[in-house]
């Protein structure tokens, strides 16, 4: 029996995406992976020192420098789970999509996107942790009026440029991106395409 295999055509779209509500970054802080690790490796436990807002906001976020200058950036690969996600909501499987396009960054080797737009501020939020449900402050930068580039590689014998701007559609209003996303029962991270015409 022949399998007839279609031809591999790759090929490069790229849209501007903005928010439609703020964008709530946060990042793994070094310390709190390093307390994790010293944790699980049976070291004692760190004690709880006075806190720092100022630096747990700066340490949640993705920041790349260049030529002096602060560039801030979200992980390629979230966004690329919106649209696969969205998929559900187009009747195309997630597997498929998975498989069918890429998020290409323009920063840190192309793991990730540039928030553009506006420079983040400070959330002070309330939160209950896991567990026990203790109440605790969460200290993470928020980006009010952003926008991002996405550079999508894709294979055009599978999806078409229309689709893939059509799943972030999809993705922008039911999935979101960042913390208390829709995905996740909030309404941060939501977002259109911008087409010519604006919206």
């Amino acid at each position: 029996m022949q399998v007839s295999i279609p031809e591999l055509k790759r090929e490069r779209v790229t849209f501007t995406i903005e928010g439609d509500s703020g964008f709530i970054v946060h990042k793994w802080a070094d310390k709190a992976k390093n307390e994790i690790k010293d944790n699980q490796g049976g070291k004692a436990k760190h004690k709880k020192g006075i806190r720092n807002p100022e630096q747990e906001f700066r340490d949640a976020l993705y920041v790349f420098k260049n030529n002096g200058k602060e560039q801030y950036g979200f992980p390629a690969g979230g966004f690329k789970k919106a649209g696969v996600r969205a998929a559900n909501d187009a009747g195309m499987k997630m597997t498929d999509a998975r498989r069918s396009f890429h998020v290409i960054g323009s920063l840190g080797n192309g793991e990730f996107v540039e928030i553009k737009g506006c420079k983040p501020t400070m959330r002070e939020d309330m939160v209950k942790l896991a567990g026990g449900g203790v109440a605790d402050i969460r200290y993470r930068p928020e980006f009010k009026n952003w926008y991002v580039d996405l550079d999508i590689d894709y294979n055009s014998s599978v999806i078409s440029a229309e689709q893939i701007i059509n799943l972030f559609q999809l993705a922008g209003f039911g999935v979101g991106v960042g913390d208390w996303r829709p995905e996740k029962n909030g309404s941060f991270g939501m977002f259109h395409v911008k087409t010519n015409g604006g919206k």
